[in-house]
Formats: structure tokens, C-alpha cells, sequence
């Protein structure tokens, strides 16, 4: 089956009346939950706490659901973070959850003692990608104090874990 192309959609697409269009977003609206979050993000004040709340419970259940120790499925955790970056327009709060996704990790192995290097490896790479992210938008002043406590709360904490969270801190938001 041929895939239909963005040119191919937009020729479509003029030949319908706002009425169509109008019921083409509802029906998107109703059938996928990403489009929903979408929209709430970007039409409703309200909306961003929500939306953003959802994916941050997402993030959190992994790491201390509300019952029992978390599961520790990171890919869980990354999806939501990297579905709320595709649905944002807001360059903090983009920031905000991938900060969030590391703060989780430090809590969790601050809570629960020494785990697996690939744990750590996956809150290392979250935080250089938040820290490049910080950087590439000029978020410095307002993550600087957010970045340096995470670097902090990480010392004593796995083999060399808290020596690379401090290079790549220094790397990229550093005086």
C-alpha cells in the first residue's frame, strides 16, 4: 500500500469544506489519545497541568508507583518523556520532564541503593539530553539551580555515577 504524502493530504485536504475539516479533528480528537493530549496542551490553560501531570504520573509509577516498588521499566518512562516532547510547544516544560525522568532515577537509587550500570546509563543520557536541550533553548537561569541540586543528590551514588553527572553538569552549565 502506497503511503500517502504530505502534498497528496493537502490536496485532500482543500477540497473540504471547515465543516470536514472541523469533524476530521473531532474524530482524530476522540480516536487517539496522543491528539487529544496534543490539543490540550495547545488550546487550554488548563490543559498543560493536566496533560503534563499524566505524563509525569507515567514517569513516577515507574520509579515509586503508589503501591509496592517501582518496576523499573525504563522505556516506559523514556516514552513518555520522548510522546510529551512530540506534543509540546513548550520549550520548559520539554525541559521540565526530562529533568523530571533523572530526578526520579537519582530519588530512586538514593531510596533503594546501588543499581545496574544500563539504570544508570539511562539517567546519564536523559540528563545530557536535558542539559544540551537547556542549553540549545537558553534555559540556563531558569534550570541552573534545578540541574546543580540533581548533580548533588547523586554524590556518594554508584561506580563513577556521580563523576559523570558532574562532567556533563560542568559541560554544558557551567559559569
Amino acid at each position: 500500500m502506497k503511503k500517502l504524502t504530505i502534498s497528496e493530504l493537502k490536496k485532500v485536504l482543500q477540497g473540504k469544506s471547515n465543516e470536514e475539516l472541523m469533524n476530521e479533528i473531532v474524530k482524530l480528537y476522540k480516536k487517539f489519545p496522543d491528539v487529544k493530549d496534543y490539543y490540550s496542551l495547545n488550546l487550554s490553560k488548563e490543559g498543560i497541568t493536566e496533560v503534563t501531570k499524566k505524563y509525569k504520573k507515567i514517569i513516577k509509577n515507574q520509579f515509586f508507583p503508589s503501591r509496592g516498588i517501582g518496576k523499573l521499566k525504563l522505556s516506559v518512562a523514556r516514552k513518555a518523556v520522548n510522546d510529551f516532547k512530540k506534543i509540546s510547544n513548550s520549550t520548559e516544560d520539554i525541559a521540565d520532564i526530562m529533568l523530571y525522568y533523572v530526578d526520579n532515577g537519582v530519588m530512586f537509587t538514593n531510596s533503594y541503593g546501588d543499581i545496574y550500570d544500563s539504570f544508570y546509563n539511562s539517567i546519564e543520557t536523559m540528563f545530557e539530553s536535558a542539559l544540551k536541550y537547556i542549553s540549545q533553548k537558553n534555559l540556563q537561569e531558569k534550570f541552573y539551580e534545578q540541574c546543580k541540586q540533581i548533580v548533588e543528590d547523586t554524590s556518594g551514588i554508584g561506580w563513577g555515577f556521580h563523576d559523570q553527572m558532574t562532567y556533563l553538569f560542568e559541560e554544558y552549565l557551567a559559569d
